[in-house]
């Protein structure tokens, strides 16, 4: 991700005040364990943030402005931390006149009804030829969003990158290049470590 020096002044204002509302919304320290299993001295737990009208608005703008120049169909990945942000892209797309429509994958498929792990398409609709962007909340290994990833395929979509709110620094940059998958985030760890 390019340094907000080289933003333009909207934009890095826009990326200054959202590492501002997660610093103080979904940034802490203290011992807490990973989902991957790992130990660590501080978190992020971006719900409050998505969830915030304004948070929610600036992770949209700024994953937006981070998706312009690739062709997307559908944005979405692994529930619950993929929802809200895949959600809150849509309807900002749609404001713009750039529809990108949204998605999520199941962490495991629905035992009644339809019975789909890829929630969001109507009935008759495929992701056959669709080009999806994998988003999510927070990456420590990567291993959730190849679950997503892994779903879009087995559902003939093409996946070209996977995007994150917040890398933690912890392996995923190195698990997603020897899965030949691209990795993009908008911020860091390191971004707020060293506030």
């Amino acid at each position: 991700m390019s340094s907000p020096a080289r933003l333009p002044t909207d934009q890095a204002n826009s990326r200054a005040r959202l590492a501002d509302i997660i610093f103080k919304r979904s940034f802490g320290r203290g011992e807490i364990t990973l989902a991957s299993g790992r130990k660590s001295d501080f978190y992020f737990n971006l719900k409050p943030t998505m969830l915030d009208a304004e948070g929610a608005a600036l992770l949209a703008e700024l994953t937006l402005d981070a998706l312009a120049n690739d062709k997307i169909d559908y944005v979405g990945g692994l529930e619950m931390g993929a929802v809200p942000i895949a959600g809150a892209i849509a309807q900002l797309s749609f404001l713009k006149g750039k529809p990108i429509s949204a998605l999520f994958v199941r962490k495991k498929p629905k035992e009644h009804g339809a019975k789909l792990s890829v929630e969001g398409l109507m009935k008759g609709e495929s992701l056959k030829g669709k080009r999806v962007v994998v988003v999510e909340d927070v990456t420590t290994t990567g291993g959730s969003a190849m679950k997503a990833v892994e779903a879009v395929l087995d559902a003939g979509g093409e996946v070209p990158f996977v995007f994150t709110m917040v890398d933690r620094q912890e392996g995923a940059t190195e698990f997603f290049a020897e899965q030949k998958m691209p990795f993009r985030a908008l911020f860091t760890a390191k971004e707020f470590l060293s506030r």
